[in-house]
């Protein structure tokens, strides 16, 4: 009887030893930026460097040298684009064709990765480099190591969960946020990752009421607030729920630092904007940091 007791208190023990690692394993675990991008605290970066760093001479856009040469100057998130190949290999890359970032022609999702190796990017301002297009996964494991922060825009021919599942893989999610531009995009999303902050597209309060609305958690959304000042009051009722504002200021904005004064940038922050998208990251990092 003694020794009936004993196997099954030791049966006992490991089923729910095991039971205990099945739960924990199927937990899913909130990306460390949910509770780093908070408008109440103020450890986050300020800047989104756009393209991963575009306008620069011999540094392309979505090219991981341009991203580690932005990145020892300043603190920053980067946004950068993923497409896919026609092998199904993940790439950083705007275009639906290569032949304005690199010494190539051709649509993305006709060439194979190895024959994408062939080319060089080309910088904003026609200069070939000797770098090339790269592969996300390996931009991805540069910020684990390096703990840099992405905004990750999915491009339209991509599948947001195999962009999901890539980041997942490389142990990302405390590194990545997903870019989404509708109300349909934030839902799958979400529902695809609950566990990842999203960049949502928040331009004005009906916008902002959809996002409530869908049941996305506000603690899972970083506001993307347009490329057009908002006004203060709504700053306000996003910030009164915790939300960091981004502004994108990319395009008219920067022109009008560029012509008026980086000052400009401290102007928008004290109106509301917590995060500068912009391309002139240099520039706006220093006017207010």
């Amino acid at each position: 009887m003694k020794y009936f007791l004993l196997i099954f208190t030791i049966c006992a023990l490991f089923s729910c030893k095991q039971s205990t690692e099945i739960i924990k394993s199927s937990e899913t675990q909130p990306s460390k930026l949910i509770a780093l991008f908070k408008a109440s605290n103020s450890g986050y970066p300020n800047i989104s460097v756009h393209r991963g760093g575009k306008g620069l001479f011999n540094y392309p856009e979505n090219g991981l040298e341009t991203l580690k040469y932005v990145n020892d100057s300043i603190v920053a998130v980067y946004e950068v684009d993923v497409a896919q190949t026609k092998d199904g290999q993940l790439i950083l890359l705007h275009d639906n064709t290569i032949d304005r970032t690199t010494t190539g022609t051709g649509k993305v999702d006709e060439l194979t990765f190895a024959e994408l190796k062939h080319f060089n990017l080309v910088d904003d301002h026609g200069n070939e480099t000797t770098f090339k297009i790269p592969l996300f996964s390996d931009v991805l494991d540069w910020c684990v190591k390096q703990n840099v922060i992405l905004t990750v825009d999915i491009k339209k021919t991509v599948s947001q969960k195999v962009v999901i599942d890539a980041i997942k893989k490389a142990n990302a999610e405390d590194h990545s946020i997903i870019i989404t531009y509708n109300i349909e995009q934030a839902i799958s999303a979400y529902q695809l990752a609950p566990q990842l902050l999203l960049s949502v597209s928040a331009r004005n309060n009906e916008e902002f009421e959809r996002l409530l609305d869908a049941k996305i958690p506000t603690e899972n959304m970083l506001a993307f607030t347009g490329t057009r000042l908002s006004e203060e009051s709504f700053f306000k009722r996003l910030h009164d729920n915790n939300i960091v504002c981004m502004l994108g200021t990319l395009g008219n904005l920067d022109k009008s630092a560029e012509a008026k004064g980086d000052e400009l940038y401290n102007r928008w922050k004290e109106k509301g904007a917590n995060i500068m998208a912009t391309d002139r990251p240099f520039e706006a990092f220093k006017a207010i940091n």
